[in-house]
């Protein structure tokens, strides 16, 4: 494992887990990410991060109920361990310690 720090992207997808509560999965989850942010992702990307968030002990996973929809195939559904509520509170009080050492918000960068 690489490390516990979250990477941006980790981040993102942290927090898309934990904003879609139960309905997080990975479909839901790229969806969502393009909607707030713009950006196109990839579902192998998505899943890659998964996986990686999964190694950290950052998210757990557990199948849902075969559906009509999906041919009698389950969604995976991703939830939000404690260590990654930790985790995200950690980036958020360091970004947020650096917001605040920015002496003006309206600072013009060059």
């Amino acid at each position: 494992m690489k490390g516990t720090n979250l990477g941006e992207f980790e981040e993102i997808v942290l927090l898309t887990i934990a904003a879609l509560m139960e309905e997080a999965y990975s479909v839901a989850i790229c969806d969502e990410i393009e909607k707030v942010t713009g950006r196109k992702v990839k579902l192998s990307v998505v899943h890659a991060v998964l996986n990686r968030l999964s190694d950290k002990g950052y998210v757990q996973s557990e199948l849902g109920a075969p559906t009509k929809e999906r041919g009698g195939r389950r969604k995976r559904f991703f939830y939000v361990t404690h260590a990654g509520k930790v985790a995200l509170t950690k980036s958020k009080e360091q970004r947020d310690h650096l917001w605040s050492l920015i002496p003006s918000f309206n600072l013009k960068f060059t």
